[in-house]
């Protein structure tokens, strides 16, 4: 029996779903999700291997106007998923802009084949989804137009066997058992940035960088130690919080999801630095895995 494998690349707005999505069809917790823009900074590759296939996924941060220097290496993710992709999934929110969504994905000039991706269905009256269905399809740049619902993982299956039907034929590209090609260490970062985007408002969350410092199994629990890197003396007043209850807050919320994801007792340590333009100084961004 022929065995299909490929690379594909999720691209849309920042908000679209695209992390959601990922985490919906792999069945596992990969990206961390917000409800706030930009929340992804790097390209996260997800696997899923199955009988007959193998599709190697990728998250890319939400196409934006960079302001920074990180934001420039986060588009330049973007830039190189778009050169690698067999299949791009081009995800747009149903209740956006529609001719706006279709403008940019018009200018990503994809050479490969795409699959627009209209998520959060469930907000949307069935006639709406027929005017939609009806202007993408006119749009004629597309294979196919698949409404879904990512969080409720609506029309997930279906979009799989899309996917699948336009994958080339090819061998796996991981063994079978693997998830993802990011470290353990990179994903608890993720988690303890995950809570800073759900406890702060307003610049807080953009202007921090989690950094995994410790990382030691023992017998009965895992010991991690992490940084949270801000801009400003007053940034660190904020999250640290009255008497060190903030701070507190987002480690007891972050152990519980590493504990989930590493499927063990976990003791998690959070310091605070400031490290003033962190954003803008490539020798900061590489610390951070961020260039």
């Amino acid at each position: 029996m022929m065995h299909r494998a490929g690379f594909v690349n999720i691209f849309g707005k920042p908000n679209a779903g695209k992390s959601t999505l990922l985490n919906a069809i792999l069945g596992e917790k990969l990206a961390i999700v917000s409800p706030k823009v930009q929340t992804t900074r790097h390209r996260i590759t997800g696997v899923l291997t199955e009988p007959g296939y193998q599709i190697v996924f990728s998250d890319t941060p939400g196409i934006i106007d960079p302001k920074y220097k990180m934001h420039e290496k986060m588009m330049s993710a973007v830039k190189s998923a778009l050169e690698d992709a067999d299949i791009a999934l081009l995800l747009m929110d149903g209740r956006d802009n529609l001719d706006e969504c279709l403008e940019l994905f018009g200018s990503l000039k994809l050479k490969g084949t795409s699959i627009l991706v209209i998520n959060k269905m469930d907000n949307l009256e069935a006639p709406a989804i027929e005017d939609i269905k009806a202007k993408c399809l006119a749009w004629g740049k597309a294979k196919s137009v698949i409404f879904i619902s990512a969080i409720q993982k609506k029309n997930i299956d279906l979009l799989k066997k899309e996917i699948v039907q336009l994958l080339p034929e090819s061998e796996p590209f991981y063994p079978e058992d693997t998830l993802t090609d990011r470290s353990t260490r990179f994903f608890v970062a993720e988690m303890v940035r995950e809570q800073i985007f759900h406890l702060f408002e307003d610049e807080i969350p953009y202007h921090t960088a989690v950094v995994v410092t410790l990382f030691q199994e023992k017998q009965t629990l895992t010991k991690i130690s992490a940084d949270i890197v801000v801009t400003r003396e007053t940034q660190k007043g904020i999250i640290l919080g009255e008497r060190g209850r903030s701070i507190r807050e987002i480690g007891s919320r972050a152990r519980q999801e590493i504990e989930k994801f590493l499927d063990r007792k976990v003791f998690l340590e959070l310091h605070v630095k400031v490290r003033d333009k962190w954003r803008d100084n490539d020798n900061y961004l590489r610390e951070y895995g961020l260039l």
